[in-house]
């Protein structure tokens, strides 16, 4: 268990109630001072995106965890739309695929993405949350 002083926040976007239950479970139970958004399409993401970069850049979220099949705007939607609008100019989101595919074309699609940090399968685990955190405080 980390325990982190300042709230580490993070975006789950992802069209799987019961996924996103458990992952938001997972993700306090390694974490304990984290604040977790989800929303269940890329477009309810972008727009909630686009309001926090509108009032304060600084609170969009440390991580944002992207499932790639989604109804309505799928992770690679959201990724063009979230280029397109510069949303993190500064890039304070480190942005990582969550997906439950295992082709490499959606691994290797994942990662031409300069914004992708990497692909993650699902599901989520106490140590792969590890692993994303760590790697994320090194780059």
């Amino acid at each position: 268990m980390t325990i982190n002083t300042k709230a580490v926040s993070i975006l789950l976007v992802d069209d799987d109630e019961i996924n996103n239950f458990i992952s938001v479970k997972l993700i306090k139970k390694t974490l304990l001072n984290t604040e977790i958004s989800t929303c269940l399409n890329g477009k309810f993401a972008i727009e909630q995106l686009v309001e926090i970069q509108g009032k304060n850049p600084d609170s969009l979220p440390d991580y944002i965890l992207l499932d790639i099949n989604m109804p309505i705007m799928n992770g690679w939607e959201f990724l063009e739309e979230y280029q397109r609008l510069n949303i993190d100019p500064n890039g304070k989101s480190k942005i990582y695929i969550i997906s439950s595919s295992v082709f490499n074309n959606d691994i290797n699609k994942a990662k031409s993405y300069s914004l992708v940090k990497d692909f993650i399968s699902k599901p989520l685990s106490v140590d792969k949350i590890k692993e994303v955190l760590n790697l994320a405080q090194t780059n």
